[in-house]
């Protein structure tokens, strides 16, 4: 199958979608479709690259927000029905009230958009679905509270990217996830992959249940369920 396969910025049940779009990507034709937010966040927990090295070639592109500009030409695939799915996973708070309202400001809300224009079923995994709290794995941190306030930043030295800005935070933006800092700091002041719970709202509860009900849409609860999905689908 071709499938496109849209990132928003959110972090929760983002490993989990990677690891599902990498079993996905053995036997079909993908292409990544990445928000602004949704390429900062992927960098921010060090999953860039694995998304990257899945894709190549006509069907199997990289999808950038920030190169599609304002148009986002290449959405126009899905009203002419160039693929058999989309699956938007994991999907934003932000992004579910745009859809359910009928706004298309963005990559990844106008690929929905187009789909259903053409018909092609979408699959949605939203980060807030249910009442009640849900953990969540948070990017690298620097604990203030560790922290020795050292005269020489190992972390810093040792940042490729300087996104380690000494004695205060790091700079997400810059952060690729790549553990360096994590791994040379000699008081353990800096920690990936913390959970932390929040609540979710009622009023992103009542958006997704909004969406639930929408033509050519399929809601799901977590990335695994794609999977169950599909073979059902196929048998």
């Amino acid at each position: 199958m071709k499938i496109g396969w849209a990132f928003t910025g959110a972090g929760h049940l983002l490993s989990e979608s990677v690891e599902v779009l990498e079993e996905l990507a053995k036997t079909n034709d993908i292409t990544v479709f990445l928000s602004n937010a949704g390429e900062e966040v992927l960098k921010m927990y060090g999953l860039f690259e694995r998304v990257s090295s899945i894709t190549g070639g006509r069907y199997k592109e990289l999808t950038k927000e920030s190169d599609q500009k304002y148009s986002f030409p290449i959405s126009g695939r899905f009203s002419l029905g160039k693929y058999d799915m989309l699956i938007v996973s994991p999907t934003t708070s932000n992004t579910v009230a745009k859809i359910v309202h009928g706004i298309s400001d963005t990559l990844v809300t106008n690929t929905v958009s187009q789909a259903g224009k053409g018909g092609v079923k979408t699959i949605i995994i939203p980060v807030d679905i249910k009442k009640g709290d849900v953990k969540t794995v948070l990017p690298a941190k620097l604990e203030i509270n560790t922290c020795e306030d050292c005269d020489e930043c190992q972390a810093y030295k040792a940042c490729p990217n300087k996104a380690i800005i000494p004695k205060q935070e790091i700079d997400l933006l810059k952060c690729t996830g790549c553990g360096t800092c994590e791994n040379v700091c000699p008081f353990n002041a800096i920690e990936s992959g913390k959970i932390i719970t929040i609540h979710m709202r009622p009023i992103d509860i009542e958006n997704t249940q909004k969406l639930v009900t929408m033509d050519n849409i399929t809601v799901l609860e977590e990335p695994k369920d794609i999977l169950t999905y599909l073979e059902d689908i196929i048998s």
